[in-house]
């Protein structure tokens, strides 16, 4: 329960995969349901202040990230010179499938440092998203569009994940994935006021009100629950027609 006792989320109680039955049946309410004040965060200073200083860090544990990299090996396309991904929130690391080779790997991120650093990128852009969403991509450019550990510093999710629909090619996915870690004063306030169901239903919401896509889906990819830091990914399918 959250936002003022209203329940955004079905959490089941009792269920073998709760984080893959939360988005079976999620109740989605008419109107997209996040406003400014969802969307707050602590501090409210410009991002690229933030993030001014490249960090060369890893913001998951070693084990998270290989569940991570592991899932992107059974869900990205086989390696093509057709091929083209984009990863959004970008930075030095995109925790893909070592060796994995693609026409077009391009990535948007907040700091031009660590994007240069980047080894698996073949073009990025510097866009701090929550000023400007819109990406410098034509229409139907990617086969693929990830996103990792960073969807919770998004304050307008709605309009990113438009231009996610927007660049994708019809049938290309979107994978969003996520921890509980995260700098909790750049995080919506939503995020930090609630758990991990939750937070997979918020990021399945953000797809449904988006439009374009099918309906999302939601995997607990943890590698060692409780003991490493855990992993969840919510994907969705851009619509064919």
């Amino acid at each position: 329960m959250f936002g003022g006792g209203k329940a955004y989320a079905k959490a089941p109680r009792a269920k073998a995969d709760p984080f893959a039955d939360v988005l079976k049946d999620p109740g989605f309410p008419a109107e997209y349901p996040f406003g400014e004040k969802e969307m707050a965060r602590y501090d409210e200073s410009s991002d690229f202040i933030f993030y001014s200083q490249p960090r060369f860090v890893t913001h998951i544990d070693d084990e998270a990230i290989g569940a991570l990299t592991k899932y992107y090996e059974r869900s990205f396309p086989p390696a093509s010179e057709d091929v083209a991904i984009l990863d959004v929130c970008s930075s030095w690391i995109s925790h893909y499938p070592e060796g994995y080779k693609a026409g077009k790997i391009s990535g948007i991120g907040m700091n031009e440092d660590e994007l240069k650093k980047n080894p698996i990128l073949t073009d990025y852009a510097v866009r701090d998203l929550n000023e400007d969403p819109t990406f410098p991509y034509a229409d139907n450019t990617f086969d693929v569009v990830t996103n990792t550990v960073s969807v919770d510093y998004l304050t307008r999710p709605l309009e990113v994940m438009k231009e996610v629909s927007r660049v994708l090619k019809p049938g290309g996915t979107a994978i969003m994935s996520f921890s509980n870690r995260c700098f909790p004063t750049k995080a919506v306030a939503i995020w930090t006021a609630t758990g991990d169901l939750d937070h997979v239903w918020i990021v399945g919401a953000y797809y449904h009100f988006a439009g374009g896509f099918e309906p999302p889906a939601a995997e607990d990819i943890s590698p060692n629950p409780g003991k490493t830091d855990p992993m969840y990914v919510v994907t969705a399918k851009k619509m064919t027609a």
